[in-house]
């Protein structure tokens, strides 16, 4: 049996559409909404989803989805976020599919750019979500370092029994509970799969400023979990083929002009990394500042 859980937060239109397409696929046993929201709630109870009330001041990245995973039915968890839309009817039955191998603990699926995604965030999902299936264990981490552990939560599926072996999703995080989990997950042996045929249209249009901040957020969460560079290391030379293939993308989409930006935006995530993993020396000010998740210096941090 598989629970399909989203999370929603102020979003009642996103939860309507989303469910509208959940309650197309071919594998679908299960439809738990955990909702803060009044509105959102009723969207949920609309559709015939199972809605799991939390107050907004408890709505946590990691906290949150084990609430929902601890009173799931399922073996298999499936997450997706209120702003992702399955591409067909078969994308949850694509993602869960790997896990027939007893190996694999965790799963997770291609995200694909929205019509009308900015030439960066296109190229963002085509960088990290490419169209080739792949299997990763513990003992890839020398080839792929902090990668190893990569999943998004925007779209991914666990082994429930797996998921609690762990200790579910760590509460409090400023983000990157899914790769806190993957991590988790490949040091206890078990495999992590990329199910490139299963899709989903999830984007950002960030600002340079908002990726400035995101990057931020990603230094700290890597400086708060300082073991997970410690275990896995560093991407090596991830950063240099992003910029190459930035530049290719670009310049093949008949775009050049937009190299410059490109470029600028690269420097200004590389400098909002390299300050989030030095926090802990700049004036809380700022650091609220810079930060993508501000709420979370004053509630989450604690």
């Amino acid at each position: 049996m598989t629970s399909i859980i989203v999370p929603i937060r102020n979003a009642p239109e996103q939860a309507g559409a989303l469910l509208a397409k959940l309650k197309t696929q071919t594998v679908s046993d299960e439809i738990i909404i955990v909702d803060s929201s009044a509105a959102g709630q009723e969207v949920s109870v609309s559709w015939g989803a199972r809605v799991i009330r939390v107050d907004p001041r408890d709505f946590d990245h990691g906290g949150t989805r084990t609430l929902a995973a601890e009173a799931a039915q399922g073996d298999i968890v499936v997450y997706l976020s209120q702003d992702a839309l399955p591409s067909d009817d078969r994308a949850v039955e694509k993602l869960v599919e790997p896990f027939g191998d007893e190996s694999v603990a965790a799963a997770y699926g291609r995200q694909l750019p929205l019509p009308g995604t900015s030439p960066f965030g296109a190229h963002l999902r085509l960088f990290n979500y490419p169209g080739t299936s792949s299997v990763r264990s513990i003992a890839d981490k020398g080839r792929f370092g902090i990668k190893t552990p990569f999943l998004s939560n925007a779209f991914a599926a666990y082994r429930r029994k797996a998921l609690a072996g762990i200790g579910g999703f760590k509460k409090r995080l400023i983000m990157g509970e899914d790769v806190y989990a993957g991590a988790k997950l490949l040091m206890a042996g078990y495999r992590i799969a990329y199910a490139a045929d299963a899709t989903v249209y999830h984007s950002h249009n960030y600002t340079a400023l908002q990726e400035f901040r995101r990057y931020f957020d990603i230094g700290v969460f890597h400086e708060t979990e300082r073991w997970l560079l410690d275990e896995f290391g560093r991407a090596g030379g991830e950063g240099m083929r992003y910029i190459g293939s930035g530049v290719t993308y670009l310049t093949k989409e008949g775009k050049p002009w937009l190299v410059p930006e490109f470029l600028l935006r690269s420097c200004l995530k590389y400098t909002g990394y390299v300050l989030g993993r030095n926090y802990e020396n700049m004036p809380p000010a700022l650091v609220r500042k810079f930060s993508m998740h501000p709420r979370w210096w004053d509630e989450g941090k604690k």
